[in-house]
Parts: C-alpha cells; structure tokens; sequence
C-alpha cells in the first residue's frame, strides 16, 4: 500500500475532492497544499520557509498520508516524499464551468459584476484559464508535466470527465494491484 499519495492537476481538476474522498477509503489522513500555501485563504500567501516547515513536518509525522493540491515551485524539495502521484486532468471548458460554480458558492453576489469580489475572481478565473496553454513560468500542464518527469515514484494519471467515485475506484484498483509502473 502506498502510505505517501499526492494528487496534483489544475485548479478545479478535482485534487481536494479527490483526496477527502480517498481519505474517507483508506487509512490516510488528507492534508491539502492551500493549507499551507496560504496566510489567509485566497487573498494572503504565507512565507516560503514557514509554509516548508509545517508541510514537512506534517508530513513527517501523520503517515500514511494523501497531500492533494499543487507543490510545485515552491515544494520541488518534496518530490522524494511521495510514493505515488495521481494526476488530474479534465476538459478546460468542464474545469473553468467548476471554478465559476466554486467562486459563485465561495463568494454569491460579491463575486458578480458589480460585486466586492467580481475583479478578484476574474482575474483568478483569467489564471486558470491559462493553464492548458501557458509555458512552465507558471501553474500549468507544461509545468506538471515537467515536474512529473522528475519524480522517481509511479505517476497514476486519471484524464476526462470522470466522476468521484470513479477516480477513487481508479486508484484503489491501482492500490489493490500493487502495480509499480
């Protein structure tokens, strides 16, 4: 059983879904990336060396564990951790449907013209638009890809429009088989 799983992919490709999901199979406990990332969630990030610290500290001491959200950049030094990726990904056009639906229930009205938070999400939704296309300089498939060809543990790649439940029967098929590729 792999006791060091990181689910990695775009934002809104599902990682965070994924890993409370799997969370509530499996043994592990779910630590999510934005935890870390951020001072104050979405608006503040915390310090690079601080938020190196408390990751690998938990990560250190809570095994087994499923990390969900992106490290990369920031968290190059984590790749010897892992024992297995699990990598996301889905159409653009279904991804960028889920983010609108995510800021709207995050933020309601705040987040439409008009509101307090409207130039905020546009400018996150703008972003993350990017990501399909965008060079390595920043959150992106050419960055992921990148960053996976470095890792010396197996990636499990989950693509398409596929529901929870099976991307978790996807990784506990792969789990149950021992399957070191």
């Amino acid at each position: 059983m792999k006791s060091r799983i990181h689910i990695m992919g775009a934002s809104g490709a599902g990682t965070s879904t994924l890993g409370h999901a799997l969370a509530g199979r499996l043994p592990h406990v779910h630590l999510d990336s934005d935890d870390y990332f951020w001072e104050q969630k979405f608006s503040k990030q915390s310090d690079i060396g601080e938020r190196l610290s408390r990751i690998k500290y938990d990560l250190e001491h809570q095994e087994p564990w499923i990390l969900s959200g992106a490290v990369c950049g920031w968290g190059d030094g984590l790749r010897s951790y892992f024992d297995l990726v699990i990598f996301l990904w889905i159409p653009p056009e279904l991804r960028l449907e889920r983010l609108r639906a995510r800021e709207f229930a995050r933020y309601g009205a705040h987040s439409l013209p008009g509101g307090s938070r409207y130039e905020d999400v546009q400018t996150f939704l703008e972003w993350a638009s990017l990501y399909d296309t965008a060079g390595p300089d920043v959150r992106s498939l050419n960055l992921h890809e990148a960053w996976m060809r470095e890792l010396q543990c197996p990636v499990l790649r989950l693509e398409g429009d596929l529901s929870v439940e099976e991307r978790v029967e996807a990784v506990l098929d792969y789990l149950s088989c021992g399957r070191e590729e």
